[in-house]
Formats: C-alpha cells, structure tokens, sequence
C-alpha cells in the first residue's frame, strides 16, 4: 500500500472511531471539564439529605419521569413560558412532584465552579443516585455526558409516563416503548419501598372503583382498605392527605414492598398489577426469596439502563444554564 493510501485508511478508520464514540455516555465524562462535578452534587446531598430524607424518594421518582418523556433530558425540570407552551410540570403524573428547588441549588453550585460544563440532565441522575445512596440504599454507576432538551410538552407526560392507574398490560407497553422489559418493570416499581403518595393517586380503589360511587377495588386487601379510609384518606375528593407507599418501612429501602403485594396490600393498580402476571409475580417472588443485596444489585442493573434511555449526547441539545428554562 502507497504511504499516502496508508494515511487516507488511517485516516477514515480514525474518523469512524470518532463517529462512533462520540456523544456516548462515560463515566468521569466531567473529569477534565469539571473535575470536583460529582463531588460537588454528592457534597451537597450528603449534607442536607438527612434533614429531609423523603427527598430522596422524591427525586428518584422525577428522574423516572424524566426519563419516560423524551429521554433523560431534564425536560421534566422546565416551566411553561409565557408564550403559553404548556410543559411536562403540568401534566397530572407530575402536578405532585416537588424539591425542583433541590436540583436547582445543586445546579447553582456546579455553574459556580464550571458554568455551561454540567448537563440538568447529569444532576438530576447524580442527585437521584446519591439520595438514595445516602438514605441507606443502593449504589448504581451514573456515566455521564448527557446534555438537556429544550422540548417540554404536557401532553406526551400524560401519554408516556405509567399512571397509577395502570393495569398490567398498560405497564408493559409503557416500559416496553423505553426498551425496558418486565424484569425492568418488577424491579424499578421496588422504588415504591420509599416514600409517601397523595390519596389522588389511589383513592378510586377506595370508593369508586367501577365509576360507581361506594365501589372498592376487590384486589385490594380489604382490612387494609377499611385502615386507608378511616385513618388517611377519608373521602373521594381528597388531594392533599398523603400515605406511606410501603406502610412501616417507607423510609428503608428493603424488600417490604414486595412482601406487601403478596398480602394485596400494594397501593396502586400498577403495584397490584404485578402480580396479575405469571411472569411479574413469579419475579416478585423470585427476589423475595434472594437476599437484599441481590435485589439491591438488580434495581442498579435496570437504574442503569433507565438512565440511558434516549439521551441526548455529542451536539445534541444544549447545557442550560438554568434548570427551569431554556438557554436564550
């Protein structure tokens, strides 16, 4: 081969490299641009997590929603504009989400240390790992180099996200549209084993579960149905009263929840749904007889893989400098 043959192949054979690597996610994506980037956000965590641990369960669930709508591209994090765009904050799924306050802070302090370098998109997945983390849960690798979409729209929340309404075949097309397969599904639902939901959220299993006032949902464990009416929530209409997800260890991340959907006690339809499958159930049961390590291990397999669900990389998008807004 001629010498100038030589450099034109090496040459393509670089640039194919390139093509292919580039915009992918890695870990220390930030290690030249922003080197303490990771510390910062767990700093910070570490430091305020403990004066409000149900932060930790709320973040998780954002960045799960996030996720679910085009991508993890911290779309979920914008406010609607003044020309009217409505955004995903406004959808019903996340009308209940709360700590935007929290990301932002931690957003602050990166843009403080590297402006323009950290992705909303990285803090939210960083933030969300790191709570859990710290509350005593488990660990999962978060590459990074995701960069933030500038789209945000309510309709494709509502349309995307699993509602906890969901029965099982509404489950598994939701997750099967974000390339995650029922083992995604019974072990990402295992996040249920923290935090708290609002009786808007499964108040129809209670009272008007067949569209008829007075109706209870028969997959709901009776007693514990008569223990959610008389001490939560005690009427159809109520949007603000707020009940554990897994009632006596909602703040441990253990394999209680599941347990739980054994005794018919999961809290919403798409907890109970999980056992109205030959496969999800024998799933559940399956990490029931492991131990939590392996459950712990599995739940950082599907995070993982949750957190690479159609990231925007490379050129893709932008770095705002703002979580709520886009870059003018």
């Amino acid at each position: 081969m001629r010498r100038f043959d030589y450099f034109v192949v090496m040459f393509f054979c670089l640039l194919v490299f390139m093509v292919s690597t580039e915009g992918q996610l890695q870990m220390g994506f930030y290690s030249r641009s922003c080197p303490n980037a990771e510390k910062i956000v767990q700093d910070y965590v570490n430091r305020h997590i403990h004066n409000a641990p149900s932060v930790a369960a709320t973040i998780i669930r954002m960045h799960f929603h996030d996720c679910f709508v085009r991508g993890c591209d911290a779309s979920v994090l914008l406010n609607t504009t003044s020309s009217g765009n409505q955004t995903e904050k406004l959808a019903t799924p996340n009308q209940t989400l709360r700590q935007f306050d929290f990301i932002d802070r931690v957003k602050s302090l990166l843009e403080a240390a590297c402006p323009g370098v950290v992705s909303c998109a990285d803090v939210l997945a960083l933030v969300a790992r790191d709570a859990i983390v710290a509350t005593g849960g488990p660990f999962w690798k978060v590459p990074t180099g995701r960069r933030d979409g500038t789209i945000s729209r309510t309709s494709e929340a509502s349309n995307n996200i699993p509602p906890p309404t969901s029965n099982f075949t509404n489950l598994r097309r939701l997750f099967a549209n974000q390339g995650l397969n029922l083992k995604d599904l019974v072990v990402l639902s295992g996040a249920h084993t923290i935090g708290v939901a609002h009786c808007s959220s499964f108040s129809n299993r209670l009272y008007n579960f067949t569209g008829a006032l007075g109706t209870q949902d028969p997959a709901l464990d009776s007693e514990y149905a008569a223990n959610l009416k008389a001490r939560k929530c005690r009427s159809l209409n109520d949007n603000t009263t707020i009940a554990e997800m897994d009632p006596g260890s909602f703040r441990t991340f253990d394999l209680s929840y599941y347990r739980l959907l054994l005794k018919r006690r999961g809290l919403f339809q798409s907890d109970s749904a999980l056992t109205t499958n030959s496969t999800t159930l024998s799933l559940v049961n399956r990490l029931l007889r492991g131990s939590l390590e392996n459950f712990f291990a599995e739940f950082a397999k599907s995070m993982e893989k949750m957190g690479r669900i159609n990231v925007k990389t490379g050129t893709v998008g932008e770095i705002r400098k703002q979580c709520a807004v886009v870059n003018s």
